[in-house]
């Protein structure tokens, strides 16, 4: 190994380690990378140079108009009317306040496109009351953090936009398709867990609710459902493209929120606008950082490197994505979305292509096996939201979460070694040829 990469991988880990923020830890370990390369000037140029041609992506236009959009949606009251039209629906099943749960931080997250958000909107709400119904907190905790994570397969999601990027172009209409079956998948095995756990310790039933308030909970929970249509049924349709679709997003949020439910107000959207611009360059920094190391990555023949050593590791095709994806999951314990996406699509992406796996069908898998990694410590985002809401620690949290793990990676395998589970709705709709 060239003593470039050695010192990347040491820099980063040690930045890791003292707790520097990600981004900048792997921009300032693809610089010290770089200098042993080329000499100062010429590196720093060609670490800008990458950085902005990073983020010089019409793609990700998209980005920072849904992180607006679910910030608005996370304000307006989306939350509480999802939760009760959950209630409605599933409630009165044993261990029903569970089921709610699940299926609100699923529409939730689906809806604000953010694991963090629906575990903070859901979890602010779902924990404490499943609590005085008799619940354990801390399975009530895991439940929310387990399944605010299957929002980021659901779109509109802005880490499909990101692996669209970094895999050179997959179809941003077809991935947001593609994601619908594996993440109604994680939410039914999350369900199925919940049942088992919820019959073992004999959690309460809930009311059986009348016609009425079937019919109200319902047509309170419409408009907010409807975003989901509004972007998908557009993109789907062919009248706008996923870029112009997070536009209309934030317009049907922003009527939405302040003029139908009425819960924000006028003077609170410069603090709202203020948020989504804050929370949106942190994510750009990450992908020009990641894009400038994905760059050096490749300089030194990493990518290939790897894809011969897989490709030698094994004639078993099962074998090398077994390997493939618990390399994966050893990354999203430690590293985030973003930029896990960017640095390691580049390369396993030829070896999954090299095994007859489309574009399409790893993004799916990747996603899905990164999303395992936000609810998994030590670095788990979406884990120490939950732990904060809930004021319980994660060591607590490890029991409950375990069968919720074993649920999410048998999913993974499924989705994993069954290509149609991604592909076939996608190539239903006429956006991706399946080969």
């Amino acid at each position: 190994m060239d003593w470039s990469v050695v010192v990347l991988l040491v820099t980063f880990v040690v930045l890791l380690i003292l707790n520097v923020p990600i981004s900048i830890g792997i921009g300032v370990a693809t610089f010290a990378a770089m200098l042993f390369t080329i000499d100062f000037g010429p590196a720093a140029v060609t670490v800008a140079q990458r950085m902005a041609s990073g983020v010089n992506s019409f793609a990700l236009l998209a980005i920072p108009f849904f992180v607006l959009s679910g910030l608005l949606m996370g304000r307006g009251g989306i939350a509480h009317r999802l939760i009760e039209f959950a209630k409605v629906l599933i409630g009165m099943l044993p261990g029903g306040l569970a089921f709610v749960n699940i299926i609100s931080c699923t529409l939730f997250g689906a809806i604000s496109g953010s694991a963090v958000a629906a575990t903070s909107a859901i979890g602010g709400f779902m924990i404490p009351t499943m609590e005085k119904e008799g619940y354990d907190k801390n399975f009530n905790t895991a439940v929310t953090v387990a399944s605010s994570t299957t929002g980021l397969l659901i779109p509109p999601s802005n880490i499909l936009i990101v692996y669209s990027l970094a895999s050179g172009g997959v179809s941003i209409a077809a991935l947001f398709i593609a994601g619908y079956l594996p993440g109604i998948l994680v939410a039914l095995s999350l369900m199925a867990v919940c049942a088992v756990y919820a019959k073992m310790h004999g959690y309460p039933v809930g009311r059986v609710p009348s016609i009425k308030e079937v019919g109200k909970k319902t047509l309170d929970a419409i408009p907010s459902l409807f975003l989901i249509v509004l972007v998908i049924g557009g993109i789907v349709g062919g009248f706008f493209t996923a870029t112009e679709a997070s536009v209309i997003a934030v317009l049907y949020s922003l009527i939405l929120s302040v003029f139908i439910y009425k819960e924000v107000k006028i003077p609170e959207l410069p603090e709202i606008f203020i948020k989504s611009v804050e929370t949106t360059a942190i994510v750009m920094l990450l992908i020009a950082t990641s894009t400038a190391m994905s760059w050096m990555l490749s300089y030194e023949n990493i990518p290939q490197n790897i894809s011969a050593a897989l490709m030698g590791l094994s004639d078993n095709p099962f074998i090398i994505l077994l390997t493939i994806n618990l390399i994966l999951l050893l990354v999203g314990i430690f590293m985030d979305m973003t930029p896990a996406v960017l640095i390691f699509t580049p390369i396993f992406l030829p070896v999954a292509m090299e095994l007859g796996m489309s574009p399409l069908h790893f993004g799916i898998m990747m996603v899905l096996n990164l999303c395992i990694g936000l609810c998994t410590p030590p670095v788990g985002a979406v884990l120490f939201v939950g732990c904060g809401i809930a004021k319980t620690s994660i060591a607590k949290l490890i029991k409950p979460l375990m069968p919720m793990y074993a649920a999410m990676i048998v999913v993974l395998m499924l989705v994993a070694y069954v290509p149609a589970i991604s592909e076939f709705l996608p190539t239903f709709f006429g956006l991706y040829e399946a080969k």
